[in-house]
């Protein structure tokens, strides 16, 4: 059975980061006492995703580990990520949803802010709506700002709309009143009506999953929490018991989108924090392999089988952020700030109405997967693109673990090619300029977009599929460099044993930043971290390894939006007001430019980070040697490249006989377990201390 430790106390040896992807499963294991560090790699099981997961870690322990009979007996630590919401997300396969909501607010999550997706784009489409209007109930009730009541809530309105869902077979059920962030009663109440006429439905009300101002953003985040709930809770109760099964002597924990861990029955109730679950670690991941390496400035390119997220970390920091918008829909959930595009290895490659390629967001999965795979598929796929151009051995991937069927690739691309009227090699490399000029729109989002150059940044490129395009990805928005981690396949799995416990905890309250004021602001923020040490007693977090960090969003009284300020250590008192008031008018600054001293300053949303501290893996270096990399040689093959426009000798390099110091050249191809990284011709390669592979193009 499982017990509530967090691999604080001395109840194994081994801790072990398993990430969930699409196509594939990832286990990284870290050894506490020696620092190893072992990773395996499985394919992932769509139909039982749990399954995938337990034979990952089994395998895993087994056979890298030295499990024996009971691999998972010397588990100290088991942390999880999963992209099983945010592929629910963006192809729409979530729960069917109702939603109860003020009278006159049925239409706000079709409404919205009233702002198109792109001004300019004629043909734009708005995100799918969640839930359809006819399950969709506006309730006689209305809180007033204050938290009076000033219409009553009509609980047999409550009931006949909820009995409405029943009948329409709804799944789960989002409630959201006006300023139900002040005063949470009538939806209290209507929750209360709900599980009683609805048993077994997951029920999310807004104030439990996002007590903040702005209707329509805690409405979206509601929403958006109910239509995931029933998918993560299915998850989550199918993977339990195979973890029971294989004697995990620990509670596993989940990664949420801020890159900390959770409890897995927590994440079962708020899985829109966990949208980008797998994502994050990589980025938790990417920064500190940054730091060792002397790279500040970094782009990271996570590129799998489904998707590709990327993120912007600028002086060695991630950036978070309270509120995003995530595959077309607003959150207001504390999460890294990644964008995720539907641009991976198993993107499916079509002709659209118009008569032009088109690559994605639909994804092959891991069943049947690519059409190289020889499971049925007929579509082909970007990693089809790479078996056709044999930039990926087009005999075996993954060490040779799972065969490839290159002849079944070309002809899936070239009965494309003859529709289009080009040459299959010319498609097939077609297929891999289109999904790379995807990614580089979203590195331009978080980039361009945000006054970041991003050829003053390094490209450091993780997942299974993203050392394979990032050279050409980096070429695509001028970068120079390219990162590309030792095992970049499983380094989201890897962020899990870099990742401390983490939750967050918010209160929105409206109030002037004056000295007046000094004991509402002390008592919100002390109300909002007595919610944060209930957390630490409920994980049972030693007190040395707890850690909290205060914040306040801030604004000057008539904006629209909040800069949050870090607030001092200790009692809140007036030179605590004093450097919250240094504190904006500095951030004001250098967001906009000014500061206006004279204008009163508004305290919106205090906010609590928890952290429980965890003993993290350490990266292992050491001194360069020899440059000579021929002894990493492992054969040669012809590649199709677009610089030579024809199939050319191209030198195959085993990352594992790559040692620091070694250098080389393009055209090549490095290859191991969990991916391939190409480099093409006029790309150079060197190993730095910590085995990463730097990659320099030409300027």
């Amino acid at each position: 059975m499982m017990d509530g430790s967090q691999g604080f106390g001395p109840n194994g040896t081994w801790r072990v980061g398993v990430d969930s992807g699409g196509t594939f499963t990832d286990v990284c294991m870290f050894n506490e006492a020696s620092g190893e560090i072992a990773v395996w790699k499985v394919s992932s099981t769509p139909d039982d995703p749990s399954r995938g997961i337990a034979q990952g870690v089994e395998e895993g322990m087994r056979e890298r580990a030295g499990g024996g009979d009971d691999p998972a007996a010397a588990i100290a630590y088991l942390g999880h990520g999963t992209t099983v919401a945010t592929n629910a997300l963006i192809t729409h396969r979530g729960a069917k949803v109702g939603l109860l909501t003020t009278g006159g607010f049925r239409d706000l999550l079709e409404i919205g802010r009233q702002k198109r997706p792109d001004l300019y784009d004629l043909f734009a489409e708005k995100p799918r709506t969640l839930v359809p209007r006819a399950l969709r109930f506006e309730l006689p009730e209305r809180m007033l700002r204050t938290g009076e009541v000033s219409v009553p809530l009509d609980e047999e309105a409550v009931r006949e709309a909820a009995r409405a869902m029943k009948a329409a077979g709804g799944e789960a059920v989002a409630i959201c009143f006006l300023y139900a962030f002040v005063n949470p009663a009538h939806e209290q109440a209507a929750r209360r009506i709900v599980a009683e006429e609805m048993p077994g439905a997951f029920l999310c009300a807004s104030h439990e999953i996002a007590p903040e101002f702005r209707e329509f953003e805690r409405l979206s985040t509601a929403t958006v929490n109910a239509y995931l709930g029933p998918i993560m809770h299915r998850y989550i109760s199918r993977l339990t018991p195979r973890l029971e099964e294989l004697g995990l002597p620990v509670a596993p924990h989940l990664t949420q989108s801020n890159g900390g861990v959770v409890r897995f029955e927590v994440a079962a109730e708020t899985p829109v924090r966990a949208v980008l679950s797998g994502p994050s670690t990589g980025v938790v991941a990417a920064q500190a392999i940054g730091a060792r390496a002397g790279f500040d400035d970094i782009i990271t390119f996570d590129m799998g089988g489904t998707s590709s997220d990327v993120a912007l970390m600028a002086g060695g920091e991630t950036t978070q952020t309270n509120e995003s918008v995530v595959h077309g829909y607003p959150i207001k959930a504390p999460m890294l700030d990644i964008h995720t595009v539907g641009a991976g290895g198993g993107s499916i490659a079509s002709i659209d109405s118009g008569g032009l390629l088109k690559v994605g967001p639909e994804s092959a999965g891991a069943d049947p997967g690519p059409v190289c795979y020889g499971r049925g598929a007929s579509e082909p796929t970007v990693t089809d693109a790479n078996i056709v151009l044999q930039v990926l051995n087009p005999v075996e991937i993954l060490d040779g673990r799972m065969k490839v069927h290159r002849n079944l690739a070309v002809e899936a691309i070239e009965k494309m090619a003859k529709t289009l009227g080009m040459q299959t090699m010319d498609v097939a490399q077609g297929i891999i300029s289109v999904v790379t000029a995807n990614m580089a729109k979203a590195i331009r989002v978080i980039s361009v977009q945000r006054g970041h150059d991003p050829r003053n940044y390094a490209l450091m490129a993780f997942g299974g599929a993203g050392p394979l395009h990032a050279v050409r990805l980096a070429q695509e928005l001028g970068m120079s460099t390219v990162i590309v981690p030792r095992s970049p396949g499983i380094l989201c799995a890897m962020g899990l044993l870099l990742t401390d416990l983490r939750a967050d905890f918010s209160a929105t309250r409206l109030t002037p930043l004056e000295a007046g004021n000094l004991d509402v602001i002390a008592d919100t923020m002390a109300r909002v971290e007595a919610e944060a040490a209930g957390w630490f007693e409920t994980e049972t977090i030693p007190a040395d390894k707890r850690r909290i960090t205060r914040r306040i969003d801030m604004r000057y009284d008539g904006q629209n939006y909040e800069l949050s300020i870090p607030l001092p250590d200790g009692p809140v008192t007036e030179a605590t007001l004093a450097a919250l008031k240094e504190g904006f008018a500095e951030a004001h600054k250098r967001m906009y430019g000014f500061d206006v001293p004279e204008e009163r300053i508004l305290c919106v949303t205090f906010r609590a980070e928890a952290m429980g501290l965890v003993q993290k893996a350490e990266l292992p270096e050491r001194a360069p040697g020899d440059p000579d990399a021929s002894r990493a040689i492992i054969g040669s093959r012809e590649v199709w490249y677009p610089e030579t426009g024809a199939f050319t000798e191209t030198t195959l390099y085993a990352r594992d006989r790559l040692a620091p110091g070694m250098r080389f050249a393009g055209p090549a191809i490095v290859e191991q377990m969990d991916t391939t990284t190409l480099i093409p011709p006029g790309v150079s390669a060197s190993v730095d201390s910590i085995d990463n592979l730097i990659l320099e193009l030409p300027r």
